[in-house]
């Protein structure tokens, strides 16, 4: 599924940043992670865009504040698995 463009700031010790890669990899989606514990460039870029918590998801350009599955699945156009738990 790399037809979408998906980027993946998280944290250290986050709860939240782990299921939304857990997902990202159970859908099969490419995607490049960003981690602002461990590198303050890629903290920076977040602050650039008001956004103070991870994670943050960015999928063709949306952003997707915390973990919100409905929300990532309708910007990856993911609509054949009807499993909506978390």
């Amino acid at each position: 599924m790399s037809e979408h463009e998906v980027v993946v700031y998280v944290s250290n010790n986050c709860a939240h940043c782990k299921k939304v890669i857990a997902k990202l990899k159970e859908w099969n989606v490419d995607f490049k992670e960003k981690n602002v514990s461990e590198n303050k460039t890629h903290f920076k870029e977040l602050q650039q865009q008001k956004i103070y918590g991870t994670p943050a998801t960015f999928i063709d350009g949306n952003k997707v504040l915390g973990f919100q599955q409905g929300k990532l699945r309708r910007l990856l156009g993911i609509y054949n698995d009807f499993s909506f738990n978390s």
